[in-house]
Parts: structure tokens; C-alpha cells; sequence
């Protein structure tokens, strides 16, 4: 996330939150948007050492800040992101230093490759100077969570004094990983709860087709996606699958009721951010939260604290699908031409859906506990993952091809499958090439990642 909210309309009821959500809903067709997240891990090329926050990540902020004309965001007096003011994009860093590029929503995936491409290039005009580069895995593969930096930012300080209370990964997650996210629209209630269901049920398929966290503490973790294992370890309250999605009445009122359960972690107000780990986003509400007594929630309040909640598929005024490793540039784009492809054509919406039908919640998060380890050798009802994925390709594929959204040559946005039909085809994700080369010519050497797992 870019920026946390500063809406200071006052929240007068629980309706008003349901509103809030429902007012995502925008018109099919020409009104669906796709936007893509991706965080990259900075290093200096030299030493392979990480890029603290003085002197470092600070100057790659404020050189992209000049380049581009964008504005600055402030964390008290520290520079902690930058955000288009024409209604674009914005950069943002996650705890360890992670560099964020949050995508404006656009109008298909070409226009989101254009927008990678512009930001890469602008970036590396910045960090080749500066002697930095960027890892395009899924987790920091060499430095110990004490070697890794943090970033000065208020909501991370409270975040690290909570996580360690309610998982043992928090902190890797926080500081050790990187992810590729995209975001879609809905059209209506039954419109959102369908994709919610779709793409809940599928993310183990992107992680599996996304593996790209082999490695962890300078050698390999025995997983393929580490940082999907870290993800099960976080924090139960606000992460998985969320089964009851999938129950009768699923709907806007549904979400909202799970929301305001998960502990909170903040209260913002002007500049600072009081540190209200665990408790109620109901107390808040009616006015008696112990830490701020009298206070009452605002629109702001509510944003920020679904920005706090990390569940497969994340619900805002649009849908974040968030199973992916980060990877590299073909990746970026892979993505979100895979979910455009199944959400924004009928038929693949229905095939998907289909797909999926008659998983059990048990099923489906025994497969989520088996891809970190097994990606496409992972089973459910008597199919592996790979088999799943390729059935899901082909629907994407058909569906982008019917979407019919060309670039100047011509070309429908089914050339950004290409990276995942290989994947497939061949039955190894990238983790698994990579740890052939760890284990072949790099020689067991983690520090020719730091040469040949770049963006």
C-alpha cells in the first residue's frame, strides 16, 4: 500500500462500512481495471549487501521523485514513498526495504506493461549510479533477518512489536519477502463474491505456477515458495483462505463482520500512529477504545485497517489477488493478464468456477499447505496442480482472446501468458530452475543469485 488514508468522515454505523465496499462496484465492461503491485528486494551489485534506508533507499526515493515529478509521502520526517498526482501510480516501500511500484488501475495489460516498463527504466537511470540492483525473488535468499534494514515507518514499528505475540513468520514476512499482486473489479455483490470464491480457491495454483522463494538464510529451505510458508505462520486471525466465504450469504455484510474482528493495529491521526495492537475495531467504533478514549472511527480509520488484513484474496473496493512470488519482468505481467483472462470474460469466469466446484474449505487448505513444499506435484480430488493450472491457463487464454484488447501491433493480451504456458509445459516452476543452477553451476554458492536473479 502507497499511502494510509486520511478520510476524516465519520463512520455512523456498520451499514456505512457495507456501503463503503459496495461502492466498488463499477459497470461491465469498459469500466474494469487492472492493477498490478510488485515488490522488488534492492541490493548493491559490489557486495550483495542489502541498501539501508540513509544513504540508500532514501536517495533512490529521491531521485525517482525528481525524475518523475511525483509527490512525495512523509512518515513524520522521513521520505517513505512518492505517488503520481495525475491519478497514476505510486512507489512505497515495504518494512525490509522492499521496493513497491502500486500500479494505477488501467485499462488492460499492455497498458500495465508500459507502466512497468516506464518504471524500471526510470529506476534504473536512479539505482545504476547509486551501485543498486534488484532481486527478482520471492524472498530475501541470503540475509538474516538482524542484517536485514527497517524502514522508518510507524505502522512497521507497531506491526513488528505485534507479529512475534501471533505467528513465527510475521517478521520474515514483513522483512524477508516480495510478491507480485494484481487488482480487479466487480460489477455487483454476487459479481464479487463469485471472483472472491474463484480466486481464493486458486491461489495455490499461482503459487505453485509463481514458485519463486527457494531460498532463505543463504541455502535452500526445501520449499519452493518459502514465502508462502511464511504466510501460514503469520498471523491465523488476518491471513488463509477464508472458509466462510464459500458459506451461504456470503456477501459485502459477511466481509465487513470478519473485518471488524481482526485485531486492529493502529490508530492514525495528523502525523502519528497509536499503537492499539489488538484491540477492537468495535470499540473504536462506539467511542471506548481503552488506548483512546472519546475517539471514534473515521472513513480513514476503516481503509487503513483493511490495508492491515492479509487474507489469499483481499477485499477493498476492488479484489486483490495476493498468491504470487515475486519474480521476474514477463512475471509482472503474467499476472494480471491471467486474472483479467478469468474474471473479465464470462465463459472463462464460469470455467473457473467450475473448476473449482465441490472443493471442500479442507481440501482446499490441505492444498495450500502442500504447494509451498510440492507446487505442481500437489493434489486435490485426484488432480495434481499442474493439471489444474493447465486447465486454467486455457481458460484465461480464451478469455483474454475474446476480450480482443490489442497493442499497436496488433497482438491480444495472450502474449503475457506465454512466461506460464512454459512453466507448465515443462512441470518446473522457477524455484525448481533456479535450485538446479544452485546446485549445478553455481556451485552451492547463494551469491550468484545476486547475479543472475535480477531484475
Amino acid at each position: 500500500m502507497a499511502r494510509d488514508a486520511d478520510d476524516t468522515t465519520p463512520i455512523t454505523s456498520r451499514e456505512a462500512l457495507v456501503e463503503w465496499l459496495a461502492a466498488g462496484a463499477k459497470r461491465a465492461p469498459d469500466g474494469l481495471r487492472v492493477g498490478t503491485e510488485h515488490e522488488k528486494i534492492p541490493f548493491y551489485a559490489a557486495t550483495h549487501a542489502p541498501v539501508p534506508y540513509e544513504n540508500g533507499v532514501r536517495a533512490l526515493l529521491e531521485g525517482l521523485r525528481d525524475a518523475l515529478d511525483w509527490a512525495p509521502i512523509f512518515d513524520r520526517e522521513a521520505l517513505i514513498g512518492l505517488y503520481d498526482p495525475q491519478g497514476g501510480g505510486a512507489i512505497s516501500l515495504e518494512p525490509g526495504g522492499q521496493f513497491e511500484l502500486s500500479g494505477a488501475p488501467l485499462a488492460d495489460v499492455h497498458a500495465a506493461k508500459a507502466e512497468l516498463d516506464a518504471h524500471l527504466t526510470a529506476l534504473e537511470a536512479v539505482a545504476a549510479p547509486l551501485g543498486v540492483s534488484f532481486l527478482d525473488l520471492g524472498s530475501s535468499p541470503k540475509w538474516s533477518r538482524a542484517q536485514t534494514p527497517v524502514m522508518p515507518k510507524q505502522r512497521y514499528k507497531i506491526m513488528s512489536a505485534y507479529m512475534p505475540k501471533v505467528g513465527d513468520l510475521g517478521l520474515d514476512m514483513m522483512f524477508r519477502t516480495a510478491t507480485i499482486q494484481v487488482n480487479l473489479d466487480f460489477t455487483s455483490e454476487a459479481d464479487m463474491v463469485e471472483k472472491l470464491r474463484v480466486g481464493l480457491a486458486l491461489q495455490p495454483i499461482v503459487t505453485a505456477l509463481f514458485a519463486n522463494s527457494p531460498f532463505l538464510d543463504g541455502k535452500p529451505t526445501g520449499r519452493l515458495s518459502q514465502r508462502s510458508q511464511i504466510w501460514r505462520d503469520t498471523d491465523a486471525a488476518r491471513t488463509g483462505m477464508l472458509p466462510f466465504a464459500f458459506e451461504a450469504g456470503m456477501g459485502f455484510e459477511r466481509y465487513v463482520d470478519y473485518a471488524l474482528d481482526v485485531p486492529m493495529y493502529f490508530v492514525k491521526r495528523g502525523d502519528v500512529y497509536h499503537d492499539v495492537a489488538g484491540a477492537s475495531f468495535r470499540d473504536l467504533l462506539a467511542g471506548r477504545l481503552p488506548q483512546l478514549p472519546g475517539e471514534r472511527a473515521a472513513m480513514s480509520d476503516w481503509a487503513n485497517h483493511l490495508s492491515t488484513i492479509f487474507p489469499e484474496v483481499r477485499l477493498k473496493t476492488y479484489l486483490e489477488m495476493r498468491g504470487a512470488d515475486s519474480g521476474p519482468r514477463p512475471h509482472i505481467t503474467a499476472l494480471p493478464a491471467l486474472f483479467a483472462g478469468l474474471f473479465y470474460d464470462r465463459a472463462a469466469l464460469d470455467g473457473a468456477s467450475q473448476l473449482t466446484k465441490g472443493w471442500s474449505a479442507e481440501q482446499r487448505e490441505t492444498l495450500r499447505a502442500e504447494v509451498p513444499r510440492l507446487a505442481f506435484a500437489a493434489t486435490i480430488q485426484g488432480r495434481t496442480a499442474r493439471e489444474i493450472a493447465r486447465d486454467m491457463l486455457a481458460l484465461a487464454r480464451a478469455g483474454l482472446a475474446r476480450r480482443a484488447r490489442r497493442d499497436a501491433l496488433g497482438r491480444d493480451e495472450t502474449i503475457y501468458l506465454a512466461p506460464l504456458e512454459t512453466i507448465v509445459d515443462s512441470g518446473r516452476p522457477l524455484a525448481e530452475q533456479r535450485l538446479k543452477a544452485y546446485r549445478g553451476p553455481w556451485g552451492g554458492s547463494i551469491d550468484r543469485a545476486f547475479e543472475e536473479c535480477v531484475l
